[in-house]
């Protein structure tokens, strides 16, 4: 049944009152603050921002069903979920079906706050997720050529970025306006905040605001009636499928969501990608990760995102498996995160998977990690994974469910023993996946350059002795700093050599793994200082640590890097050959 809708005030309250409520079938928030800013320009704009298709609960069913509540303090690491709601026996509820990201986008604009992390930030810093606000700046005037076109500007701020309202700008917090009822109201924040040349051209603005969250009834919906939740799935899906923002394996999620009968499916996935991501350093996980990891470790069907895997059947088998599933993908991150793996430098998540699938086989507890009888074992996982992922022609792309599919079962008929990586490396060949190298590929791999994502993995692999379990860091063994060319030249580098000394600079041949404390003491220093002070009285440990990391002979001067950098790829080079062998 169409109703012909509410305001976006009296929706808002619907859902403070929790009368207007999310279904357990519903996926999480997604949208970012940009598509925030630029609803709410549609909405100034009276563009149409779409029907809502809302589900109206029967006060019997209420508690027959999972309910949760709108997102309104989004926080990227602490608060990204949607809060479980109690039971509210007797009430008659309305959840939203179709249009949860458009109610919420201004439930958080209008009631609320959004944290998403800051660019070079760890995801461990209390810092690099402030807080932010929405506000709209009421004396911008609009760039007719903006290919966007648009006409109001919204942007999410810091109470610290808004600065002094005045000639420029006018930062209006956006949630303000659900408390001012009529005109006084405005221009008494007006007056406080502008003189009055500039009031009446921000009045319009702000009133303009005021009309579509006050006045206007723009929140149209359609109501479904059905209480059976299966009908009401299949109208969900049929709704979903057709757009681009909701991904197949939300829908999936959402199948199984409905089909766990003792377990609160959306809580424990959502629960395990957050525990995972906070693994080591810190994980990218996503919930895509964890679905694919439920059916191919509780041995359903095909590794694949397909509904008939997601029947009432396997579902039924998952959530019984579910406690060792979890407990074997637990295990698999730290693992990974004890080889010094993060969310920066693990560029292909599905390959933790063969892994995840053998500890589930297997299933050794947690002193896998650190008993010594596993050692060989753990070595030959990372170099398995390390070769992998290093492979030039992308052996986790195309082909994935097919070719997890038949390593899991290359495991299960292997699992008397280790790691088979024998047999796994035999299977992957079968199916173009080979893991031998070619000589142009350990050449580019010679080559790989500073901000390669996969730089850390091969120098892990060149250097296994160095402790990557703590902090680490990338370290340029000729301090990036000295490349400047008023530095090159200082120094006595020909201007001939600048531009080339400027381009090796963050080759690999420049590059090495140290802790994190031991980069920050080295800092800008030139690499044969540091190494003197570091071992002032040791003369054989220098000697050592110089054989270990290919250093050989370390000059003095940054005037002869060419030559260390070229011998050093030379070595680099030899030893890449080495373990890419076999």
């Amino acid at each position: 049944m169409y109703q012909t809708g509410d305001t976006i005030r009296e929706t808002l309250e619907e859902i403070e009152r929790h009368n207007l409520v999310l279904p357990a079938i519903q996926r999480e928030f997604v949208w970012s603050s940009g598509q925030i800013c630029r609803l709410f320009d549609s909405i100034m704009q009276e563009y149409p921002f779409g029907t809502f298709l809302y589900w109206k609960v029967q006060p019997e069913n209420s508690t027959k069903f999972e309910f949760y509540d709108f997102v309104v303090r989004y926080h990227e690491r602490d608060n990204p979920h949607c809060p479980r709601l109690s039971p509210m026996p007797g009430r008659p509820l309305t959840a939203v079906l179709d249009g949860q990201q458009r109610l919420t986008a201004l439930n958080i604009g209008l009631r609320g706050t959004m944290a998403w992390k800051l660019p070079y930030k760890r995801w461990n810093n209390p810092d690099a997720f402030p807080k932010r606000r929405l506000h709209l700046d009421l004396l911008w005037q609009p760039n007719e050529d903006d290919e966007e076109g648009m006409k109001y500007r919204f942007e999410f701020l810091a109470d610290s970025q808004t600065g002094e309202n005045g000639e420029g700008s006018c930062w209006f917090p956006v949630a303000d306006i659900l408390q001012m009822h009529g005109g006084p109201a405005m221009v008494r924040w007006l007056n406080q905040q502008l003189p009055q040349a500039l009031v009446d051209r921000a009045y319009d603005t702000l009133d303009r605001l005021h009309e579509v969250i006050h006045k206007e009834r723009m929140v149209a919906f359609f109501e479904e009636k059905r209480q059976e939740l299966d009908k009401v799935l299949q109208i969900f899906i049929r709704t979903n499928s057709g757009g681009t923002e909701l991904s197949y394996s939300d829908l999936l999620l959402s199948v199984a969501v409905a089909q766990w009968k003792i377990r609160k499916a959306r809580e424990e996935i959502h629960a395990l990608v957050d525990e995972l991501n906070r693994i080591g350093l810190g994980f990218t996980f996503s919930k895509d990760l964890v679905l694919k990891a439920g059916l191919m470790l509780s041995d359903i069907g095909s590794v694949g995102f397909k509904v008939d895997n997601f029947n009432r059947d396997n579902m039924a088998v998952l959530e019984e498996k579910w406690d060792n599933v979890r407990n074997a993908l637990i295990l698999t991150v730290q693992l990974i995160s004890s080889f010094g793996f993060n969310g920066q430098n693990l560029r292909a998540h599905s390959a933790i998977l063969p892994i995840a699938y053998y500890l589930y086989v297997r299933d050794p507890g947690i002193t896998y990690l650190t008993n010594s009888r596993f050692s060989q074992d753990r070595r030959t996982i990372r170099k398995w994974l390390i070769q992998s992922l290093l492979k030039a022609s992308g052996i986790w792309g195309s082909g994935l469910d097919t070719l997890l599919t038949a390593l899991r079962q290359v495991i299960r008929e292997n699992d008397a023993g280790d790691f088979p990586i024998t047999e796994i490396r035999q299977e992957m060949s079968r199916r173009g996946k080979s893991l031998a190298f070619e000589k142009e590929e350990t050449e580019e791999l010679a080559e790989m350059q500073y901000r390669n994502g996969m730089t850390f993995a091969l120098l892990s692999q060149l250097f296994p002795f160095v402790d990557l379990s703590n902090n680490f860091h990338i370290d340029h063994i000729f301090p990036e700093a000295r490349f400047t060319y008023s530095r090159l030249r200082d120094a006595g580098v020909p201007d001939a050599k600048m531009d080339d000394f400027q381009q090796l600079k963050n080759g690999l041949a420049n590059l090495q793994l140290l802790q994190g404390t031991q980069n920050n003491e080295k800092r800008a220093k030139m690499p044969a200082e540091w190494l003197s002070r570091k071992f002032h009285d040791d003369p054989e440990g220098k000697q050592a640590y110089m054989e270990q990391h290919l250093l050989e002979e370390i000059p003095e001067e940054i005037t002869e890097f060419d030559v260390f950098f070229a011998a050093r790829k030379m070595r680099l080079k030899s030893k890449i050959e080495e373990l890419l062998e076999s």
